[in-house]
This record gives C-alpha cells, sequence and structure tokens, in this order.
C-alpha cells in the first residue's frame, strides 16, 4: 500500500542534484519540505529561489514545485517529487515585516522563528536565557497566520515553543525533532510542549538526526518506531508526522554553516560536545531509496493501523497544510 499513499518527507537538506532527484522519485516520496535557506538574508534567499528554478526546469521530468497541496496531488498523478520550501530561520526577512508576505507569495510556505541563537523573534534552544517570543516576533506571527505562512518551532527554546503555540491564531508545527524523553537533545521537545502542540492541532514531525535518536547511530528501526508509539499514546495520532531531517551527500562546510552562519568563528557543536563535530553515521535502515517504506512497513509491524500508518508518512501532513497555508 505504501505506493500507492501520499508521502510526505517534512523536512530535508540534501546535495540536490539530478542523481538525488532520482533517488527521490525512486524512493516512492510524494513530497519534501526543502529548507531554502540557514542563514540568508533576503537577497541571498532570492538567489536560492532562482537556483531552485534551475533545478525544476533542467528535472522537470522528475521535481515539481508545490505552491499548495493541490501541486501535491499532482505531482502524484504525474509521477513526479513535489518540493515546497521553508526557512530554518527569519533571516530571509531582515528586519522587515513586509517581506513575510513576499516571501510567502515567491513560495516560502513554512517559516522557523530561530535557528538554536536568540533571534529578532525569538529564543533558540542552545541560549542559556529564555526570553520567549520578542515585540517583533509577536507581530511577525500574526503576519504569518494571516498570510497564511507556516510558523515553525524546530530550533526554538521551551519558552519561545509554548509562546508561539498561544499566540498563533493558526496551529504552528515542529518539523523536525523528538520527545525529550527519547532522548535529551536540547532541540528535542519536552511532553508539555508537544501536549501544548497537538491540543492546539499542530504537528510534530520525528526526526531522523541520529544526534537526536534513541542510541544515537545505533537506534534501530523498532526503537524509531516505539517512539513514535509511545508519543501516539499521549497526544492524537494525527498530529503526528516524520520530518527526517536528512542531509544527504552533504560536505563538512555544510555542516559548519548550518551551525555557524556568520556569527562564530569556531566551530559550534550546539550541545557542547566535540563528539558531534562531523556528521553523525547513517542509520542503516534509512537509505535514500527505501528509508520511508522501511518506516512505514516498521509502523504496521508495531501496531500502527494502515490508515494511521499513511497519515504519519503523509496525510497528516497534507491535511495540516491544506488548513495553514490559506490566507485570512
Amino acid at each position: 500500500m505504501y505506493h500507492d499513499e501520499i508521502i510526505i518527507d517534512g523536512l530535508q537538506y540534501c546535495h540536490w542534484d539530478r542523481a538525488y532527484f532520482e533517488s527521490l522519485k525512486q524512493s516512492g516520496v510524494t513530497a519534501i519540505h526543502v529548507t531554502l535557506v540557514y542563514h540568508e538574508n533576503a537577497r541571498e534567499t532570492l538567489t536560492r529561489f532562482a537556483e531552485w528554478n534551475l533545478h525544476f526546469e533542467r528535472n522537470s521530468d522528475l521535481i515539481m514545485p508545490v505552491l499548495s497541496m493541490e501541486d501535491v496531488f499532482k505531482a502524484k498523478s504525474e509521477g513526479k517529487v513535489g518540493i515546497f520550501f521553508g526557512a530554518q530561520n527569519c533571516s530571509p526577512i531582515d528586519d522587515e515585516i513586509g517581506l513575510i508576505e513576499v516571501m510567502r507569495k515567491l513560495g516560502l510556505l513554512i517559516m522557523q522563528l530561530t535557528y538554536n541563537n536568540q533571534s529578532l523573534l525569538a529564543t533558540g534552544c542552545y541560549e542559556q536565557e529564555d526570553s520567549g517570543v520578542t515585540r517583533f516576533g509577536k507581530q511577525a506571527i500574526a503576519e504569518m497566520n494571516r498570510v497564511g505562512m507556516i510558523v515553525d518551532m524546530s530550533h526554538s527554546s521551551e519558552r519561545s515553543t509554548l509562546e508561539a503555540i498561544d499566540l498563533s491564531s493558526r496551529p504552528i508545527c515542529i518539523s523536525h525533532a523528538n520527545p525529550q524523553r527519547a532522548h535529551p537533545a536540547l532541540r528535542n521537545k519536552s511532553d508539555e510542549v508537544i501536549r501544548a502542540l497537538c491540543e492546539r492541532g499542530g504537528l510534530l514531525g520525528f526526526s531522523l538526526y541520529p544526534f537526536h535518536l534513541p542510541g544515537g547511530s545505533d537506534c534501530s528501526l523498532e526503537d524509531f518506531c516505539r517512539m513514535v508509539a509511545d508519543t501516539a499514546e499521549m497526544v492524537d495520532v494525527e498530529r503526528l508526522a516524520i520530518g527526517s531531517d536528512l542531509c544527504q551527500n552533504q560536505p563538512q562546510s555544510v555542516l559548519e554553516w548550518m551551525r555557524n552562519g556568520r556569527w562564530s568563528k569556531s566551530l559550534d557543536y550546539g550541545e557542547g560536545s566535540a563528539s558531534n563535530a562531523g556528521w553523525p553515521a547513517a542509520l542503516p535502515w534509512f537509505p535514500e531509496t527505501s528509508g520511508l517504506k522501511n518506516i512505514y512497513q516498521g509502523l504496521r509491524e508495531i501496531g500502527f493501523s494502515e490508515q494511521e500508518t499513511a497519515g504519519i508518512l503523509g496525510r497528516n501532513w497534507l491535511t495540516f497544510l491544506e488548513d495553514g497555508l490559506r490566507s485570512e
């Protein structure tokens, strides 16, 4: 049944080339939330859009842009992989609230309020002092709600995330993180956050990033599926999804850009461990072409129904985005 379903991966930042697009098509994924930018400013974000326009032009037989969920169904019917864009920081809007609507009209569907550090909008998960959502952040959330841009708090702190859930008139997402009870990583989320998120109609995308998994790179498929099942005992299964956080075939320089941007001269280890300096060892059960299918089968084997599994692997993202992307 896997290949008949709408399969959505809620976050990737891989080395985008034709070979990878071919492997995505082979994997059976219908659509992917692609990180367009990490720390790029407004002008640099325009260049990222232009680069993707060239990808779409040169690989039109494999990929297509997604501007609404109707495009996801179109991608499925045409056998292509749909691509929709998000930002892992608020840097694309500089310090100008009007750029939220501009970026949304260009195709930026999702934006994190912060990436690890304090931003103009909110506090990141690695800051020692959590001051929550800023004055600018409160207005930015309201503007994102108005224009139909999804608020994402994956890399945000506890207080900021709880405040964003409360401030937003629309459900928000945590596109790629795991429960802290499964792994105490600073970016993983407390039960309080997960409950608040899901009670307000939000969505949690489970991450495959080994540094945030139980057992790290030794996490088994069963361990991962058990983590999902344990969370489903706490919240509605319709609020759960996948955001793999896959960074396939990327060099060390990309990892350093993700972590450091332009703010640090030395490699930021995030959670303070030099053992986290490089890319983690890949999960053997999550290869390019069959990782999501393996999760689909693993969830079925652990006791999820066919309908619940289809929801987690894509339908829940589809429903969430259909509602959240409409402008007011």
